[in-house]
């Protein structure tokens, strides 16, 4: 049966009827394409691109016609997720007015349904959203000011911090934001922020009491190499089968192995006999293997 569109709508009711929403990264056509296939709900098109696809160090050096043009890859292999957009470090700080043309391209030329927004930017947020545009929140761990955070830590450990990260959470729901994301907390203090909003709440590394859960794609199958997060699983090993099989094609070209006659383009065997006719042709027609 073919499955309908994921909208907003679909998420909201998944909320209500306790049924979990599943949510990959997706940076390219290929990779937008197989996570479609697989009926996922959410495609977002995160700035971690900057760390699993352009090999930098962090997400800060990300830019806005980054995000654009891998929007654009997804657009076109998405036909079934809801695509959501990851607003870069400094596209949305500034201002209001900045913050809402950016969100916008999303939409118009990265064919997103929504845009996420990184951090309590209350005000922000409700720009976007009265802008007509659907706003998913990112609290608890935020990559873009984990300087601020003292680096790379799990965030509502304590009852204090998980009342604050609450606190937020209402301003943005009142603002107007639709989704929130929460990353790298303690099971208890997600589900406790979870079941305290309306909206639709998703984890990534933020135990099992939330609607949902987000994994980056490059975790999930083994091709991110820097590090491993306690939160992932990996479900298999592709870096490892994409290096052997280079090593197996670099190898079979050196030894003659590849490519054999069932690789090549034949010709008729009267031209061949006519280009072997022509002075021209210097080379000696070896055999096919």
């Amino acid at each position: 049966m073919d499955r309908p569109r994921t909208t907003l709508v679909t998420l909201e009711r998944k909320k209500e009827e306790k049924e979990k929403v599943v949510a990959v990264t997706a940076y390219t056509y290929p990779e937008a394409l197989l996570a479609d296939r697989a009926g996922v709900d959410i495609v977002l098109v995160g700035d971690s691109l900057g760390m699993t696809t352009l090999g930098y160090k962090t997400t800060i050096a990300v830019t806005m016609e980054d995000m654009i043009s891998h929007c654009r890859g997804v657009w076109r292999a998405n036909k079934k997720a809801m695509q959501i957009g990851d607003m870069p470090f400094m596209s949305y700080q500034v201002s209001n007015e900045i913050a809402v043309r950016n969100a916008g391209r999303f939409l118009q030329e990265g064919g997103c349904d929504a845009v996420k927004v990184e951090g309590a930017m209350v005000d922000r947020v409700k720009a976007i959203a009265d802008a007509g545009i659907v706003v998913m929140s990112h609290l608890g761990l935020t990559p873009q000011t984990r300087a601020m955070l003292s680096g790379y830590r799990v965030q509502g450990k304590t009852k204090k911090e998980t009342d604050r990260i609450l606190e937020q959470a209402i301003a943005l729901q009142e603002a107007g934001c639709r989704l929130l994301l929460l990353e790298a907390m303690p099971r208890e203090s997600a589900g406790y922020v979870a079941k305290n909003l309306k909206i639709p709440v998703y984890g990534i590394g933020a135990g099992d009491q939330v609607d949902g859960q987000l994994v980056i794609l490059h975790d999930l199958i083994g091709m991110f190499f820097e590090f491993k997060s306690k939160f992932v699983k990996r479900y298999c090993e592709v870096g490892r089968v994409i290096e052997q099989s280079l090593r197996q094609y670099a190898s079979e070209v050196r030894t003659g192995k590849f490519p054999s006659s069932e690789h090549f383009y034949e010709l008729k065997d009267e031209e061949l006999e006519r280009m072997l006719a022509d002075p021209r042709w210097k080379y000696v027609v070896e055999s096919p293997k």
